[in-house]
């Protein structure tokens, strides 16, 4: 089939390359130039692993381009995917569709023949009616079908779980939607993959539930971390003891310093935002959101604290800057709380991370960038560990312990066992475990 795919940043980009590695035609389209130019000429606007050598077969084999002119890309395309930007709102929380309603309408100016139109933006519930009234008012000529198809993408797996989803969710109120997105996601569905079709409304409330759940799984274990710490228990066996309940599962209980990126935090403040908006409020969400808030910059308390109280006139090294692993993203990573909270004490900070260094200088313009992890221990007061790369997990804790000024760790992802630190003549913190007498 003919795909277009409007929006080539995070969601577009991978899911465009995918479609086009199952065998359809894809044109990947966007209004920045500059961009555009970049994927041509190879390069990855983002860090995603296994994106790039995708992208240049399928860009080899004549099956994926890239274009920012809409009119020809969508030229003989079955089908349009919305993957936009849906940032938080400015002033409010709710979720800006200036750039879904803007996309739909230009869909419409340009379509030739019929299409189905369909939302990969995470957007609130709807969202879909509003694109269906803007393309059947700016083209009641032509048949355009509206659907909903949210994307269930982990930034750092994003290929794997696009190729080996758990489920495909769509949206539809037609028929014929219903029809191109099963030929569509037909490679996927002749293994037997489960594809859930759903009235619009309801797979656009799915998307926003199913990334609330986590958000609460991960700001419950850390609650239950911080009452470790103060009870003397170890949520490590807390986490697994209740994770091996198959009511509960052991995903997203590790317990850090709060979630972040471009999913969770905006998505759960727009479900908040609707709940208010139709007088059902969610408690436990609106929690969710100010406790995770509030973590983060209590980690660079619990840094200070590690430091005697004090960390004025002190270097702090923080290993890992971007919110999670494998991903360059930077969005609402916890290290921006902590890195403030630790200048406002008086502190300088000095950060490494492996692939974030590019997007964090301009978030973070107050702090030093290291090359390496051991040139940003080098001479600091304390090392931090706030995002749990695989190149951190097996550092030289010797060599650590030597190349500080004063022999402090904190460990807030639990990456070392309790008390190995110790045994290198380092002061070890963690997060929710006991420390070894």
């Amino acid at each position: 089939m003919r795909i277009a795919m409007i929006g080539s940043g995070y969601v577009g980009l991978v899911s465009g390359a995918c479609f086009s590695d199952f065998g359809h035609s894809v044109v990947c389209v966007d209004r920045d130039r500059s961009k555009i130019e970049a994927l041509e000429a190879g390069e990855m606007p983002i860090y995603e692993p296994g994106l790039k050598q995708i992208v240049e077969r399928n860009v080899r084999d004549g099956r994926l381009s890239f274009s920012t002119d809409l009119q020809t890309s969508i030229d003989g395309a079955e089908a349009v995917f919305i993957a936009v930007g849906t940032p938080s709102r400015r002033g409010d929380g709710h979720a800006d569709l200036s750039y879904v309603y803007s996309a739909a309408a230009d869909v419409a100016r340009a379509a030739t023949g019929p299409l189905v139109v369909v939302t990969k933006s995470t957007v609130p519930v709807g969202t879909g009616d509003e694109v269906e009234r803007i393309v059947r008012e700016t083209r009641p000529d032509i048949q355009l079908d509206v659907a909903s198809n949210p994307e269930f993408l982990r930034e750092g797996a994003a290929i794997e779980d696009f190729k080996h989803p758990d489920r495909i969710v769509a949206g539809v109120e037609s028929e014929r939607a219903r029809e191109v997105l099963s030929a569509i996601y037909r490679p996927l569905a002749l293994n037997g993959l489960p594809m859930v079709f759903v009235e619009r409304r309801t797979a656009e409330m799915i998307k926003y539930a199913a990334n609330a759940f986590p958000a609460v799984k991960i700001t419950f274990i850390n609650e239950i971390a911080d009452l470790c710490d103060a009870t003397g228990a170890n949520v490590q066996d807390v986490a697994r003891g209740i994770g091996l309940d198959r009511r509960i599962g052991s995903k997203f209980l590790h317990a850090g310093p709060g979630y972040g990126g471009s999913c969770f935090p905006k998505d759960t403040l727009a479900l908040v935002k609707t709940g208010q908006d139709y007088a059902a409020p969610l408690r436990i969400v609106e929690t969710v959101v100010s406790v995770n808030d509030q973590r983060k910059r209590a980690m660079g308390r619990k840094i200070i604290a590690a430091c005697g109280g004090s960390v004025r006139g002190k270097t702090i090294a923080l290993l890992g800057l971007t919110f999670k692993p494998n991903t360059d993203d930077m969005r609402e990573a916890p290290s921006l709380a902590i890195v403030q909270a630790l200048l406002d004490a008086g502190a300088s900070v000095r950060g490494y991370d492996p692939e974030g260094i590019e997007q964090a200088k301009s978030l973070l313009p107050d702090i030093e960038f290291a090359a390496s992890a051991y040139d940003c221990v080098k001479g600091a007061h304390a090392v931090a560990l706030v995002t749990e790369w695989d190149e951190f997990r097996a550092l030289d804790l010797g060599h650590v312990s030597k190349l500080l000024a004063e022999p402090v760790l904190v460990d807030l992802r639990n990456v070392y066992p309790v008390g190995e630190a110790e045994r290198y003549g380092l002061r070890y913190v963690s997060i929710g475990r006991p420390r070894q007498s």
